[in-house]
């Protein structure tokens, strides 16, 4: 058993991100394990994975037996240039990058690099990068990185207190109902078996909000634009899915059936995309919106639904 305290310089750290990177070689699930099961404390107590550790907490680490470290496979040179490609704004505090679709942010299970592995080997001088929130795999867009410690804190409360702003752009199937600007549906997340996540809605769930209009339709298929009021779990995808016009290519929340349509006219990837972010700057406290551009698969979707309907 063993105590270390939190430094200033960890200060706004995940629970699980703080063990990784003190359990090298300790898998993930593993990790997530011992924290569920009450062998990890936070000052006597227990703490849920993501909870952000404050300077002079006491992280209570049971003694895990730890492989031997694998070595680190660096991000290819494609991944590096793809990367330094979608840098949408940077400066000494934040990093902002309009995050490639089918890229996870974290290695993990089946996945041996992810965005915040390829990165630290890209800047190795920036010890403290850390993602203030996360996309899901298949979904590309603004995604926001701290540089150190105290832009992590700072930001995180942003996003817990409901101060930012996230727009996104999906294309769902069907004809979405203008009338549709809302969905209020609570949202409770559940682990399926290979211990992938999996979101229903459910009147035990936690309360999630999400707003729609339509910005442009199809002939079976709706360009929709989503703003999350709060933030679940695969949360805009499953509203859409709970409104009969699941997004277009989520492997989760959508028939096979059409799936493989919308794949034989070449559209595969999840149709959803993180357009936009506003958020207050750290160090200036000014207010900052970003803005990614469409990638090349979605603009590709858009021009196959629209020649479809001609």
């Amino acid at each position: 058993m063993s105590f270390q305290e939190v430094s200033q310089e960890q200060e706004g750290q995940r629970l699980d991100n703080f063990l990784l990177s003190r359990l090298k070689g300790v898998p993930k699930s593993r990790i997530y394990r011992i924290i569920r099961k009450g062998e990890v404390r936070v000052n006597k107590k227990r703490e849920k994975p993501e909870y952000k550790l404050k300077t002079g907490d006491i992280v209570r680490i049971p003694p895990v037996r730890v492989a031997a470290p694998k070595e680190q496979i660096p991000p290819s040179a494609a991944l590096q240039e793809l990367l330094s490609e979608s840098v949408l704004y940077q400066d000494e505090h934040i990093l902002v990058l309009n995050k490639p679709a089918g890229l996870a942010v974290h290695a993990g299970t089946g996945v041996k690099t992810g965005l915040i592995e390829a990165l630290r080997h890209m800047y190795p001088e920036l010890a403290g990068l850390e993602l203030v929130h996360r996309l899901d795999k298949g979904t590309s867009g603004c995604l926001l990185l701290a540089k150190n410690s105290k832009s992590l804190k700072l930001l995180s409360a942003q996003f817990k207190s409901g101060q930012t702003k996230k727009i996104y752009h999906a294309l769902v199937q069907g004809k979405w109902s203008p009338q549709q600007t809302e969905i209020d549906a609570p949202l409770l997340r559940q682990q399926e078996k290979n211990g992938e996540r999996f979101v229903v809605v459910s009147p035990e769930g936690k309360s999630a909000r999400t707003l729609f209009s339509v910005l442009e339709g199809f002939h079976h298929a709706t360009l929709v634009e989503a703003s999350p009021l709060t933030g679940r779990t695969h949360q805009i995808r499953v509203h859409a899915s709970f409104a009969n016009c699941p997004i277009i290519g989520d492997e989760k929340y959508s028939e096979d059936s059409a799936r493989q349509a919308f794949a034989r006219q070449g559209i595969k990837r999840l149709c959803l995309h993180a357009a936009s972010l506003t958020f207050v700057h750290p160090e200036t406290g000014q207010s900052m919106t970003l803005t990614a551009p469409p990638q090349r698969q979605f603009d590709a979707a858009l021009k196959v639904l629209r020649q479809a309907g001609d």
